[in-house]
């Protein structure tokens, strides 16, 4: 059976804060109901992962993110798809949609400001209370994993 909330962490630990998506969502349990999958980068074949969900989450770290986080729901658009690798959760929707010849799951970002993305830093104590803060608010997602009650919290 797959589970209804598929939450992707994007982000790469070899780079300071880039770091905190991965780190969110380590300390997220995967249950009946939650999938994590965690990847440096999203790309194309991430769509099959997202086949048969209710909701899908996609966490990553931004540096020119309002603090402590910012939450928005991911839409489609009409940009072409240029790139396989490296490709922003709307692009993703935009595969989906292609491949599949229908709408996507409702899907929603977190970005968790960062600070420092220097390779071979380690997460700031500052992005780390950012990340605490949305851990807590990615919780409350979690409890009522409805595309309504997410859409009313979006920033």
């Amino acid at each position: 059976m797959t589970a209804p909330v598929l939450i992707f962490a994007v982000g790469n630990e070899s780079r300071g804060d880039d770091a905190l998506g991965p780190l969110l969502l380590r300390q997220l349990q995967n249950t009946d109901q939650i999938e994590r999958l965690e990847d440096f980068q999203l790309q194309i074949e991430h769509v099959m992962d997202m086949k048969d969900r209710e909701i899908v989450l996609f966490i990553d770290a931004g540096m020119d993110t309002p603090a402590p986080f910012r939450f928005s729901r991911a839409c489609e658009n009409s940009e072409a798809v240029l790139y396989s690798h490296a490709l922003v959760p709307e692009a993703l929707l935009n595969v989906y949609r292609q491949f599949y010849n229908e709408a996507p799951p409702p899907s929603f970002i977190l970005c968790v400001r960062g600070h420092a993305f220097e390779l071979g830093e380690a997460p700031t104590a500052e992005s780390l209370g950012n990340l605490a803060a949305a851990l807590e608010f990615t919780r409350r997602l979690l409890a009522n994993p409805d595309a309504t009650f997410w859409d009313s919290l979006v920033t």
